[in-house]
């Protein structure tokens, strides 16, 4: 009873992104210890169609979250047609996602979710369904974490099934703040219906955010952020997903904000390496990873600047 979906830090944590299920770029993030995001994708096999685990990766060694993919699986989902696993867009069930996460034991996990990019959708009426499928994913996900639990429990101590099996992050989707509000919403009332089993969430995500812009008053990013402030549930803090690094000053001002992630340095690196006709090698990659993660470490120190002081738009 009252499972805790994530640990949360005190501090603001920077995870960088890493594209990959372990390699060089896992093992440049472990010696600057950096925490990381990884993408469920980066284990899926589409030939085998299942994951597969690597019994040692240098990502192991790095404290690192698991995103569900949601924006992968959208867009495989437009380009190849129905897929074979959740809501016939992911190309896995919800059992191999959870067992995905109980195997890899990752610092948390997202529940799956489907984004809401205005470059992978066509209608309000469009991110109206994404809204409520990324609750029905929610549901289906607690559905057989639960049944997994409650068959786990014939053999092993509630202790072991906790350390095993844990609750996911729900993330919140949408463009514009009221779809923010709404899914929000939606997404609360899901989880409360498998409260006291566990716990109110610690940490959600926001989707959607990469690439969105930070000023416009109805979708940017500090309009969205504006609007959520003060309809959060007591104790529960948010992660961004693919927050881009010049809001983080802003950013950090937020006291239920505590962890975001980028993969704008591998972007990044791909760009100078084009720009200056030169190999984009994993070397110069490491290299952009530490420069990019420098630049963003410093953005998210403790200032001087109060909550009050966060400039958001009206």
């Amino acid at each position: 009873m009252g499972q805790v979906n994530a640990h949360v830090s005190d501090e603001l944590v920077m995870r960088v992104g890493i594209p990959h299920k372990g390699g060089k770029l896992a093992f440049h993030a472990f010696r600057e210890g950096y925490p990381a995001m990884v993408s469920a994708n980066a284990f899926w096999n589409p030939k085998k169609g299942q994951f597969v685990v690597p019994e040692i990766s240098d990502l192991y060694e790095v404290p690192f979250a698991l995103d569900s993919a949601g924006f992968v699986a959208v867009s495989q989902f437009q380009a190849k047609g129905k897929q074979a696993g959740m809501a016939g867009i992911y190309p896995w069930t919800a059992a191999q996602y959870l067992e995905l996460a109980s195997l890899l034991k990752p610092d948390w996990f997202s529940a799956p979710d489907l984004c809401c990019e205005p470059e992978l959708l066509d209608s309000q009426e469009e991110i109206d369904f994404r809204i409520n499928a990324t609750a029905t994913l929610l549901e289906g996900t607690l559905q057989t974490l639960y049944a997994w639990q409650n068959e786990l429990a014939k053999t092993e101590s509630a202790s072991v099934i906790e350390n095993m099996l844990k609750p996911p992050v729900p993330v919140v989707q949408g463009w514009k703040k009221s779809d923010y509000l709404r899914c929000l919403d939606l997404i609360l009332e899901v989880w409360r219906r498998w409260e006291p089993w566990i716990a109110p969430p610690r940490l959600m995500g926001l989707g959607s955010v990469c690439r969105r812009s930070t000023d416009h008053p109805e979708h940017g990013l500090y309009a969205i952020l504006q609007a959520l402030d003060g309809c959060l549930p007591e104790q529960t803090a948010f992660h961004l997903f693919g927050v881009k690094g010049s809001s983080l000053g802003q950013v950090k001002k937020l006291g239920w904000v505590k962890s975001v992630d980028s993969m704008a340095w591998d972007v990044g690196a791909r760009i100078k390496a084009h720009k200056g006709a030169y190999s984009n090698t994993l070397a110069h990659r490491a290299e952009e990873m530490s420069r990019w993660m420098s630049v963003a470490t410093a953005r998210i120190l403790p200032g001087t600047g109060r909550q009050l002081d966060l400039q958001l738009s009206s």
